[in-house]
């Protein structure tokens, strides 16, 4: 694919304390103002089930060329105080902008299983695999995301020290046990580490021309 969908792929905990009032933030303020600007298809956010990071946010646009236009980049020149507070209250995050690839399936699932690939995989292996998911009882769709390095620029609180941009595979599945038994052949497959998240909700850019 010669110009592959980009997604923003944002992970965080946040203290106790912080949670109603960064969830309030997350859900009726930042996820609309991403999808709104021009490229970007849709903001899903996902709570942890067996992960490191409490909160997943996964934003897919029309291209990596999102993260570099004009749009993009003028939405940190207003942001609000409530977005300043929040993206302060962020604990260990981690932020990567990613080519979206090797597509397999349709749809999303109410379960996401995530796998950290300790290298770059073969694409004619990781295409072979995918094939015998589709009889797999439970499995939706998968796809590989590939950071990119000069774009995945840290979140204030990221560390700057240690931040390997290494790939991910993203299983979505339609209900638990599923993710569970896929995580598990995938970690196998590709000696990976593998976490689990629930859907929490999406908006789609559809959705916002919803008046």
């Amino acid at each position: 694919m010669s110009n592959p969908h980009g997604m923003l792929f944002v992970a965080t905990n946040v203290a106790p304390e912080d949670e109603a009032d960064f969830n309030q933030w997350y859900d009726h303020e930042h996820v609309e103002e991403r999808v709104a600007i021009e490229g970007f298809l849709s903001g899903t956010r996902y709570r942890a089930v067996a992960a490191a990071r409490r909160y997943l946010g996964l934003y897919e646009t029309a291209s990596q060329e999102t993260f570099t236009s004009a749009a993009y980049h003028a939405a940190f020149t207003r942001q609000t105080e409530w977005s300043v507070a929040n993206l302060n209250r962020m604990i260990d995050p981690m932020r990567r902008v990613c080519a979206v690839t090797h597509r397999h399936g349709r749809g999303q699932g109410a379960h996401l299983a995530m796998l950290t690939l300790p290298a770059g995989p073969d694409g004619a292996a990781l295409q072979a695999w995918q094939q015998h998911l589709q009889q797999v009882p439970g499995y939706i769709s998968s796809c590989l995301l590939t950071p990119d390095v000069s774009l995945s620029t840290p979140l204030p609180r990221e560390t700057h020290a240690h931040r390997p941009m290494q790939s991910m595979l993203l299983l979505h599945c339609a209900d638990e046990t599923a993710c569970i038994a896929l995580a598990d052949r995938a970690a196998q497959a590709f000696h990976a580490d593998a976490e689990r998240y629930a859907l929490s909700w999406q908006l789609t850019r559809q959705e916002i021309s919803y008046e």
